[in-house]
C-alpha cells in the first residue's frame, strides 16, 4: 500500500477560502479567543504527523494480526496500544470535548479534517477514540455533574475510552423491543442485567476502564422505544477520589470475527448485575443516546471519505508506475516497451471519479461541520436554528451518500490494481473490506434514507428541505459564475428538479403507505449528487481567479468539469425509479420470490 499523504493543500483551501470558516469562529465568543487559521494550520500541521508517521505505517501488518481473545481478554496488535498512548497524551482523543473537562474544544469544521485524517490512516484504530468522542458529547449534554465530574475528564484525556451499547441478538433497529433490563437498587443506582452484541471497543487493553453506555428498561418502562433509558455502566467502579475500584459485573463474551477492520475489537458484552448509573430522564434514553449516534454518524460517513482518500492515493500511484499495454499514437512513450496505466481513458474515468468523489466529500464533511459549528457556538439565534435543521436534515445524507462512494471508490482503486487490487500482497483489498461495514453500522444506510425522506422531508411536509434549497439558489443567483453558467444552470435545474419530485412524493405518501420505504435510497442519492455539485462549483468558482498563484487549481477547475459532465448526470436515471414509486417492489407476492 502507497505511503499516506494527508492533503494539507486541499484541507486549507476549504477552510481558507471556501468556507472561510475563520470569519465564522471570530463571530462566535466560545472560539473567537481560541481559534483562528494558524491555530487551525497548526493542528492540520500536527494531526497530519500523528496519521502519516505513527498510525498509517502499522495499518497492514494490525489487519494481518487483528484482535485476539482469551479467557474474557481481548488484546489489540502490536503497536495499538502505544500509538493510542501517544494520541491521548497529545489530546486528540478529546479533540473536540468540552474544555471545562480537559478537552480541546475544536470546531467540527476542522475536526472533521483530523477524522479524515485517522480514518484514511487506519479506519480499525480510528473507531477507538472515534466511540469515546461521540461517548463524551452524550454525557456532556445528558449527564449530571457528578456523572459528568467522574467520568468527562479521563475520557476526554484519552486515559479512558467509551463505548454505545445497543444492539442485541434479536433487536437492531428496532430497539423498541431490547430486553436488557435495570433495577432499581436503594442508593440511586442501578443493577443492568442483558447482552449487548456488535459493541465496537467493548473490551480492549489500550486503557485502564472502559465507560460503556447502555440502552436498557426500567420495571415501570412503557412498551417501545418510548420506555428505553440510558445508564452509564464503567467497566471498573469508581472510588471517590476518582481512582479505579472493583470489577464491574460487565464481561466480554466473545468477539466478531469479521470481514474487515480486524483490529477493532467487535465485542458481545454480558451485563450480570453491573452497576450503572441513569443518564437524563427516566425513558428518555433514545433521544439521548442519538446525541452520540447522529454524531457517530458523520463520523462514520467520514470512513467512508477516509477509505475513498486512501483508495484514490494508492490507485493513482499504482496508475503512473505500472507499465501495460499502448494508448494511442498521441500518447506513446516510445522510449519504453508499454505506456503506464494513465494512457488508458477507462482508468482516467476511474481516477476522476475517485477523486471527485473524495474531493466533493471533503468539502461537503466541512459543509456540514461549518453547520454544526453554528448551530453549537453561534449567538446568532435564527442563523443557530437554521443551521441545525440543515444539520438534521443532512446528516442520514452526509453517512449514506458518504459511504456508499466511498465503497465505490475502493472499488474503483482496486479494479485500476486489477489483479494486483484483489490479493492482500499491495493492501488495496484491505480498504474495501474496512470500508463495507461503514454501510451497515449506525443504521444501515436504508434506515438512513428513510430517515431523510420519512422522517425529515414528508414529515415536515418538505420544509425541512428549505434551508438546502435556499442555500443553492442564494449561491447561484449571488455568486459571479462567469465561465460556469453551464454548470450553474445544471445544478440550478436538478434542484427544482428534486423540489418537484419532493412536493410529488409528500402528494403521493397520502395515498401509498410504500412510497416512501421504496424510494427513500434513490431520494437520498438524489440530494446526495446535487450537494456534490454544490460543493464542486463552491469550489470551482473560488478556485479559478487563484490559478494563477496556485497551480494546483487547475486540477480542482477540470475535476469539476468533469463532475458536471460524468457523474451529475446518473440523477437521470434516479428521477424516473422516484417517480415510478413502490408498484414494482409490491407486483410480486412472496412466494414469487
Amino acid at each position: 500500500m502507497a505511503d499516506y499523504r494527508v492533503p494539507r493543500a486541499d484541507m486549507q483551501f476549504l477552510l481558507n477560502d471556501v468556507f472561510n470558516v475563520g470569519a465564522d469562529w471570530q463571530q462566535m465568543p466560545a472560539l473567537a479567543d481560541m481559534m483562528d487559521m494558524d491555530t487551525a494550520t497548526a493542528i492540520i500541521d500536527e494531526a497530519a504527523k500523528l496519521a502519516e508517521t505513527l498510525v498509517a505505517p502499522n495499518s497492514r501488518a494490525a489487519d494481518e494480526q487483528g484482535v485476539t481473545f482469551k479467557d474474557g481478554v481481548v488484546t489489540t496488535p502490536a503497536g495499538y496500544k502505544e500509538n493510542y498512548q501517544q494520541l491521548a497524551e497529545g489530546g486528540w482523543v478529546g479533540v473536540t470535548a468540552n474544555p471545562d473537562f480537559g478537552g480541546m474544544g475544536l470546531p467540527k469544521s476542522l475536526s472533521v479534517h483530523y477524522e479524515e485524517m485517522l480514518c484514511a490512516a487506519d479506519i480499525a484504530f480510528s473507531l477507538y477514540p472515534g466511540l469515546t468522542s461521540g461517548a463524551i458529547m452524550t454525557l456532556d449534554l445528558h449527564g449530571s455533574d457528578e456523572l459528568k465530574n467522574t467520568y468527562l475528564p479521563k475520557l476526554a484525556s484519552g486515559e479512558w475510552t467509551g463505548t454505545m451499547c445497543l444492539t442485541e441478538s434479536h433487536a437492531g433497529t428496532d430497539l423498541g423491543i431490547i430486553r436488557s433490563k435495570a433495577e432499581p437498587d436503594s442508593d440511586g443506582s442501578f443493577h443492568i442485567h442483558g447482552t449487548k452484541i456488535f459493541i465496537t471497543g467493548g473490551e480492549h487493553d489500550l486503557v485502564d476502564n472502559i465507560v460503556h453506555l447502555v440502552l436498557a428498561k426500567l420495571p415501570d418502562a412503557p412498551a417501545g422505544s418510548k420506555g428505553i433509558s440510558l445508564f452509564l455502566v464503567p467497566k471498573f467502579l469508581v472510588n471517590e477520589d476518582g481512582s479505579l475500584g472493583e470489577r464491574n459485573a460487565v464481561s466480554c463474551g466473545s468477539i466478531e470475527h469479521k470481514m474487515g477492520i480486524h483490529a477493532s475489537a467487535t465485542c458481545v458484552l454480558n451485563f450480570d448485575g453491573a452497576k450503572g448509573w441513569l443518564i437524563g430522564d427516566p425513558h428518555r434514553g433514545l433521544p439521548a443516546m442519538f446525541t452520540m449516534m447522529n454524531y457517530e454518524r458523520l463520523g462514520v460517513g467520514i470512513q467512508g471519505l477516509g477509505g475513498a482518500a486512501r483508495s484514490y492515493q494508492n490507485a493513482l500511484e499504482y496508475a503512473q508506475d505500472r507499465i501495460q499495454g499502448r494508448g494511442a499514437k498521441a500518447t506513446q512513450n516510445h522510449k519504453k516497451e508499454a505506456d503506464s496505466l494513465m494512457v488508458h481513458g477507462d482508468v482516467r474515468r476511474m481516477l476522476l471519479t475517485m477523486k471527485a468523489f473524495v474531493e466533493g466529500g471533503r468539502a461537503f464533511s466541512t459543509y456540514v461541520g461549518q453547520q454544526l459549528d453554528r448551530a453549537k457556538f453561534g449567538d446568532n439565534v435564527e442563523q443557530s436554528q437554521r443551521a441545525d435543521a440543515l444539520v438534521a436534515l443532512l446528516t442520514p445524507v452526509a453517512k449514506a451518500f458518504l459511504t456508499d462512494t466511498g465503497l465505490e471508490a475502493t472499488i474503483l482503486g482496486q479494479q485500476v490494481f486489477g489483479g494486483h487490487g484483489y490479493v492482500r500482497e499491495w493492501g488495496q483489498e484491505q480498504l474495501v473490506r474496512d470500508v463495507r461495514i461503514a454501510q451497515i453500522y449506525e443504521g444501515t444506510n436504508g434506515i438512513q434514507a428513510l430517515d431523510l425522506l420519512g422522517r425529515k422531508v414528508v414529515g415536515s411536509q418538505g420544509s425541512n428541505l428549505t434551508p438546502l434549497l435556499e442555500d443553492i439558489r442564494a449561491f447561484c443567483n449571488d455568486s459571479d459564475t462567469t465561465g460556469w453558467k453551464v454548470e450553474v444552470a445544471a445544478l440550478l435545474k436538478h434542484t427544482d428538479r428534486l423540489e418537484g419530485a419532493t412536493r410529488e412524493l409528500i402528494e403521493k405518501a397520502r395515498g401509498d403507505e410504500n412510497l416512501v420505504n421504496s424510494v427513500a435510497v434513490e431520494y437520498l442519492h438524489l440530494v446526495g449528487y446535487i450537494c456534490f455539485a454544490y460543493m464542486w462549483l463552491r469550489m470551482a468558482l473560488v478556485a479559478a481567479p487563484q490559478v494563477g498563484e496556485k497551480p494546483h487549481l487547475r486540477s480542482k477547475i477540470k475535476t469539476a468539469k468533469f463532475y458536471f459532465e460524468r457523474i451529475l448526470p446518473r440523477v437521470e436515471g434516479l428521477l424516473p425509479a422516484i417517480q415510478n414509486g413502490s408498484k414494482a417492489l409490491f407486483e410480486h407476492e412472496e412466494d414469487e420470490f
